[in-house]
């Protein structure tokens, strides 16, 4: 009997244990979320005087800290609708996903543009590298963020992704039914360009091979040298010949010139892992967007070499179970990198009035 006391009270104590470790995991302080943010304004476009920016930090569920922009408008009171904003693919917070946060505070929203995991100031002991995964997690980590603020109405939470976070955004919509309304910018989905090419010309089960068995050399490369290669960033301007397609040349423009330039931008310096696009090959995106109850708007420019990607998410979940709610916006005249920061072409008032609807 006194045997089987002890042992009750050996089980019912690392019970306790546990459930305190849980907690603690769950309930983490501002000191464990604890990252380098820059003190000074280093974004690539000017601050508003009509907002109230800070920087914080949270958690998403691997227990990854990330660092992210909080913009309040200065104007307006009681609970706000709230906005989290991320992308484009190897971009920060400093670059477009902060205009469009800046942009939306101005409007009367509380937002909150944020690097993803393993890039700019986030956290991550891997650096430069991307995960379908935990990138869609991210998304839902801002959202737990967002619900949890007593200035903001748990019920009108949003999220806005830009380029490759268009795809990975809508992508966590089908997933989290908090997030009730949902903007994709200018998308890629990058498990498609990943594993078939631009344009799906190498969608054949022997151009993944090579591709495949390329990336797993580098991994035994990167593996023996104790670091991993990195693919690369954009040319500067005068690294472009007649040759560059002209999509490229669009991306330089930004990333690597005073436009958009940012020294902890993957696109601007240096590039992602080569290894990173490993896992995006067999984990496609966007399986279940036909049953995505909630709003979604996609917005893509007319001359975009992507836009097709948004046309085909577009398709799809108007063969889903709620298309009436899904709406494609098309941008007279705009290439893909003009809806980055772009104002006079970035429909930003369709933006607020989609959102304004929560």
């Amino acid at each position: 009997m006194k045997k089987k006391i002890l042992l009750s009270i050996a089980t019912l104590s690392l019970l306790l244990f546990t459930a305190c470790s849980e907690e603690k995991n769950m309930q983490t302080t501002e000191k464990e979320n604890k990252l380098a943010l820059s003190e000074e304004w280093d974004k690539v476009f000017p601050q508003s005087d009509k907002v109230i920016h800070s920087k914080v930090t949270f958690r998403n569920r691997y227990g990854i800290p990330l660092a992210a922009d909080l913009y309040i408008p200065k104007k307006g009171t009681g609970k706000w609708r709230a906005v989290a904003v991320s992308g484009p693919f190897g971009a920060v917070k400093e670059q477009a996903s902060g205009f469009y946060a800046q942009t939306l505070a101005e409007n009367g929203f509380l937002t909150l543009a944020f690097d993803p995991s393993f890039t700019g100031e986030s956290g991550g002991d891997v650096r430069n590298v991307a995960s379908p995964d935990i990138n869609t997690e991210d998304f839902s980590a801002a959202v737990d963020y967002l619900v949890n603020r007593s200035d903001v109405d748990s019920s009108k939470v949003g999220i806005l992704g830009i380029c490759g976070f268009g795809g990975i955004g809508i992508n966590a919509a089908a997933m989290d039914t908090r997030i009730k309304a949902t903007v994709a910018s200018t998308s890629y989905d990058m498990t498609r360009v990943t594993a078939n090419g631009y344009n799906d010309v190498n969608d054949n089960v022997d151009a993944r091979q090579k591709m495949l068995e390329s990336l797993n050399a580098q991994r035994s490369k990167d593996f023996a040298q104790g670091f991993y290669d990195r693919a690369g960033g954009n040319q500067k301007p005068e690294e472009q010949t007649e040759q560059t397609p002209q999509f490229l040349k669009d991306y330089s423009n930004y990333y690597m010139t005073k436009r958009g330039f940012h020294a902890r931008s993957v696109n601007s310096v240096g590039g992602w892992n080569k290894t990173s696009s490993l896992p995006f090959v067999n984990m496609p995106f966007l399986q279940r967007i036909g049953e995505i109850r909630n709003p979604v708007l996609l917005i893509h420019g007319e001359k975009a070499h992507s836009r097709y990607f948004s046309e085909t998410m577009f398709q799809n979940m108007q063969k889903g179970h709620f298309p009436e709610n899904k709406d494609l916006l098309i941008v007279p005249g705009a290439n893909h990198v003009d809806l980055y920061d772009n104002a006079e072409k970035i429909p930003f008032a369709r933006i607020v009035e989609f959102f304004g609807r929560m």
